[in-house]
């Protein structure tokens, strides 16, 4: 476990993409195989830099926990200095692109580019912070993951924040698994799993 070092963006973008199928290599579903790594990994490593932890073997990068200390700057942040850029270079899906064969999961990312979601004040305001987490399969099962999330766990404590929220797709059922495995607790949602982390308690 180390902290993102500006060498590592391309490892991010790459284990971004690896894994944005539910946790399955989404390659196949990605004309521009950055994409994913635009929305879920970049601004994170960029805006968040001690909030970002890699975990490396011999093989080299692996794995990735990245988070915003308080979710709603960071996404007002997002709007003032990440996305301009995306629109100005990912046009707004059209009818086009389907014809065109690009993918549901290429257009959905454009898609949020220009809609991106903002966060529930309810849930913001009992925990600010939010994570993604992935990690290549050579890396799952061993611990890896528990490990990451509390060397973020602890720096989000010591940047006083009063807790953590995570989205899990209905279809990642070995995410669900493991986030409440590891201490999370899943709240009462409609069509998404909410998990959090809270943090006004001794660890």
């Amino acid at each position: 476990m180390r902290p993102v070092q500006p060498g590592d963006m391309d490892d991010l973008y790459r284990i971004c993409l690896l894994t944005a199928d539910a946790g399955q290599d989404a390659t196949r579903l990605y004309g521009d195989p950055k994409l994913p790594g635009h929305i879920w990994a970049a601004p994170y490593a960029l805006f968040e830099p001690s909030l970002a932890f890699v975990a490396e073997d011999s093989q080299g990068v692996g794995g990735y926990v990245l988070a915003a200390l308080d979710t709603a700057a960071f996404e007002q942040r997002l709007e003032q200095e990440w996305w301009p850029g995306l629109r100005a270079r990912y046009p707004e899906p059209s009818a086009e692109m389907a014809a065109d064969g690009v993918s549901g999961a290429e257009r959905q990312a454009v898609h949020i580019i220009h809609h991106p979601w903002r966060s529930h004040r309810d849930l913001v305001q009992g925990y600010p912070s939010h994570m993604h987490i992935d990690l290549l399969p050579r890396m799952q099962g061993r611990g890896t993951g528990r490990q990451l999330i509390q060397t973020l766990s602890d720096a989000l404590r010591a940047q006083r924040s009063r807790g953590l929220h995570l989205f899990v797709g209905d279809r990642n059922k070995r995410a669900r698994g493991f986030y409440g495995h590891v201490g999370f607790t899943e709240l009462p949602a409609v069509d998404v799993h909410i998990f959090v982390l809270d943090f006004t308690s001794s660890p």
